[in-house]
């Protein structure tokens, strides 16, 4: 059910009408916990049982954890929900990864192996979902947050449908408190809850469908046969692509949330006006960067101790959060490529003195060239297409073969992604908003309803990071 649906506006209409006439807040949170399983079974119904079963697990260890005092069965529960959680990912995510490179690996041997066919079909949101109902047993384990939950409240904060298949990914300690008391959507929140979902939908289907995702599947597709300019064009379009795809569905999320009174984290803060790859990953999928930092870089040592261990520490972390996003040596590279870049930066940049400048609008644009050629391991389906792009961006005696059109509005919302994204570095749309009149905003959500409607025929686009 893509929130770019008819379907999902069906839904969400239904869903919020019931959620508003229901009076009592256990049956409105009763709401909210079946309509999400429908909303999940919508996908692929036989996967609920595993999100099902992964939320009792995780629900019940965590009971355990909190009221075992020994270390070592505080450990042996941990272990267990953290082996579990990704066990279960790492069957369904890189079985087949883990089995095409054990066959690979023999036959660079001399031995022949030929595994039984079998299929297995990743559940949407697998990643998203188990990432965050295990920071619930790793925080309960740390003592910083209880685990006195209801079943029925823990099984919402895992599976509420905004979030559940793309992020943001949402913590235990941020979701459950709210649950503690009655919610419903003041006005105001109701209004730009609304607004968002707008915004995102035109971040969507206006500017990653609509504009830019024609130029790079056309390079990706035949890239040989493409130009150097059209192959940068292509390389710098995949970066607003993948921006506005995946900012785009957080901003649904957390506009659709914040019409049920609930509050999300944001996930984007203008990251293509970074000035540096440490402030790229402060504005990029926040909650997974952050996620990171917290459950993987800070447990391998962190900033802690020798200069080599921190280089370690942060290289591991973005390989593993390469890794994350999909089975496939391309999303390692992609992975370790940032892990050197950020080492390397921490390495350059030494001491970091409190009066030290602000870096340069040019530093930002190199962190947005690089960052955009490293998206290439990321987009391409197999190696042979990301060698063939990295060669196009010296092919410059061919002709660009795009078409003018349509390679100048996609560089022209290329440009304008740039543009805003500087003017907005150290504000946000709620301040902006805030400070136009309304007639202003209401013109600017008339104007991007328009558009919606107007590129939205065709087929629909499944949100890019669904496939993580």
């Amino acid at each position: 059910m893509l929130f770019n649906s008819l379907t999902f506006a069906a839904f969400f209409t239904v869903l919020l009408l019931l959620y508003t006439l229901i009076g009592s807040w256990v049956w409105r949170k009763r709401l909210l916990l079946v309509g999400s399983y429908l909303f999940y079974a919508a996908w692929n119904p036989p996967y609920v049982a595993i999100l099902a079963f992964s939320t009792v697990m995780d629900w019940w260890l965590a009971r355990r954890l909190a009221s075992a005092e020994a270390p070592a069965t505080r450990k042996l529960l941990l272990l267990t929900s953290v082996g579990a959680n990704l066990g279960l990912l790492g069957f369904f995510k890189y079985g087949t990864f883990v089995l095409a490179n054990f066959q690979a690996l023999l036959a660079n041997i001399g031995i022949v192996y030929v595994p039984p066919e079998f299929s297995i079909i990743l559940p949407v949101g697998i990643s998203f979902y188990t990432f965050a109902s295990l920071s619930y047993t790793v925080d309960v384990y740390r003592r910083e947050i209880r685990a006195d939950a209801s079943l029925s409240d823990y099984a919402l904060f895992v599976s509420f449908f905004p979030h559940l298949v793309a992020g943001p990914i949402v913590r235990a300690r941020l979701f459950l408190p709210q649950l503690q008391t009655p919610r419903s959507a003041s006005k105001d929140q109701l209004g730009w809850g609304m607004a968002l979902l707008v915004i995102g939908l035109f971040a969507k289907v206006v500017m990653a469908d609509g504009l830019l995702a024609p130029v790079v599947n056309q390079v990706y597709a035949a890239p040989g046969n493409f130009s150097a300019l059209d192959t940068w064009l292509a390389i710098f379009a995949f970066s607003g692509q993948i921006f506005y795809d995946f900012s785009g569905y957080s901003t649904c999320a957390i506009g659709i949330a914040l019409c049920f009174g609930f509050e999300f984290p944001d996930n984007f803060r203008y990251p293509y006006a970074a000035r540096s790859f440490s402030d790229f990953w402060r504005r990029w999928h926040i909650s997974l960067s952050t996620w990171l930092r917290d459950y993987l870089y800070i447990p391998l040592g962190g900033n802690r101790g020798a200069t080599w261990k921190v280089q370690r520490s942060l290289f591991l972390t973005m390989l593993i959060g390469g890794l994350w996003h999909g089975a496939s040596w391309l999303f390692v590279i992609w992975g370790a490529l940032h892990g050197f870049y950020l080492a390397l930066e921490r390495l350059l940049r030494g001491p970091v003195s409190q009066h030290a400048k602000e870096p340069t609008l040019f530093a930002g644009l190199l962190v947005f060239v690089i960052v955009s050629l490293t998206w290439i391991p990321f987009r391409a389906p197999d190696m042979a297409t990301a060698v063939e792009i990295v060669q196009g961006v010296l092919r410059f005696s061919a002709l660009p073969k795009l078409a003018k059109f349509e390679a100048l509005l996609a560089f022209g919302a290329i440009l304008a992604t740039l543009v805003w994204h500087n003017r907005m570095r150290h504000t946000s749309l709620e301040a902006l908003f805030a400070q136009n009149k309304p007639i202003q905003n209401s013109a600017m959500l008339a104007g991007a309803i328009l558009l919606i409607f107007l590129f939205s025929g065709g087929e629909r686009h499944a949100f890019i990071y669904f496939q993580f």
